[in-house]
């Protein structure tokens, strides 16, 4: 798929099938992570790949409570679920004390988005599942999710195969200054 089409295309998806995605597929995707530019080459990331529906839920659930019903209103409706149910997750944490982590891993998750559209499978980036890693199960989710020493969450990425379809977002041309 060309690649400004691939952009064009790409959407946050909501609804995944339970099907997993393959490995070969899986593999790809996580090759695009690996090969994202870094500040100084440094790769500040590292990729937690979980695909066991239990601890996916364990995530949501803390980051819930930390939240309160209070946090978003999506947190009011008993369905609603941090990762939309999808079937694969990654989760990018990144060194701690490295200034330009964040963006790196940012990135690093784009990338992974792109790679994911291009390969037909549906995508949602994800900050909510933060506040899990600030609660009292912080250090707990930290080692199911194999984070290593120095390292904490930055964002996610939820990968399945979608079943929605959204519209492309408005263009805001006014959001670009041109300075010649």
């Amino acid at each position: 798929m060309d690649v400004l089409q691939t952009i064009s295309n790409r959407r946050s998806h909501r609804v995944y099938k339970a099907e997993q995605l393959p490995e070969e597929v899986l593999t790809l995707i996580l090759t695009a992570g690996l090969q994202s530019p870094s500040a100084r080459n440094r790769q500040p990331w590292h990729f937690s790949v979980v695909q066991n529906a239990e601890l996916i839920q364990k995530v949501h659930d803390e980051a819930a409570k930390v939240m309160g019903k209070g946090g978003s209103p999506r947190f009011a409706d008993p369905d609603f679920q941090i990762f939309y149910h999808a079937p694969t997750v990654v989760f990018l944490f990144g060194e701690k004390d490295f200034p330009w982590t964040d963006v790196d891993c940012g990135i690093a998750v784009e990338n992974m988005a792109l790679a994911a559209e291009g390969l037909g499978i549906g995508s949602v980036i994800l900050g909510l599942p933060k506040p899990a890693f600030q609660g009292d199960k912080a250090d707990e989710l930290r080692a199911k999710l194999q984070c290593p020493e120095g390292y904490d969450f930055v964002i996610a990425l939820a990968l399945g195969y979608s079943t929605d379809m959204k519209d492309a977002h408005d263009l805001r041309q006014e959001k670009i200054s041109r300075i010649r």
